[in-house]
């Protein structure tokens, strides 16, 4: 059984970082392509960073050269390196995969950020 288990959320000032963690189990990581996406209440859950198996990485322009999305094969982690944060990058930030056709997401870390 797939699990993605997210941590390193919280409350922080604008213009402050925070990186969140990842941890994978129940599948071959380091062939899988991961993913960050963020949500907030009434909005589409939106994407914010992924990064392909081979280590390329793709962000939307509201966060990139902001967010940086890492793995790391041997922990079955990836990361997300949040810096210059603003009010507007408050939301349940989850991680995602999909692996055998099936998707799956973590159950959400809240992402604070106070002006």
């Amino acid at each position: 059984q797939v699990q993605l288990v997210e941590s390193g959320g919280g409350l922080v000032q604008a213009g402050g970082s925070l990186r969140l963690s990842c941890a994978a189990s129940g599948m071959i990581f380091s062939m899988n392509t991961e993913a960050w996406y963020r949500q907030t209440p009434g909005k589409q859950r939106e994407l914010v960073a992924i990064i392909s198996s081979d280590g390329t990485t793709n962000y939307p322009d509201s966060v990139k050269g902001r967010f940086t999305i890492s793995r790391d094969n041997a922990k079955n982690t990836v990361y997300l390196q949040m810096n210059s944060l603003k009010p507007e990058d408050t939301a349940v930030y989850y991680c995602n995969t999909a692996y055998l056709s099936r998707t799956y997401w973590g159950q959400g870390t809240q992402v604070t950020v106070s002006s």
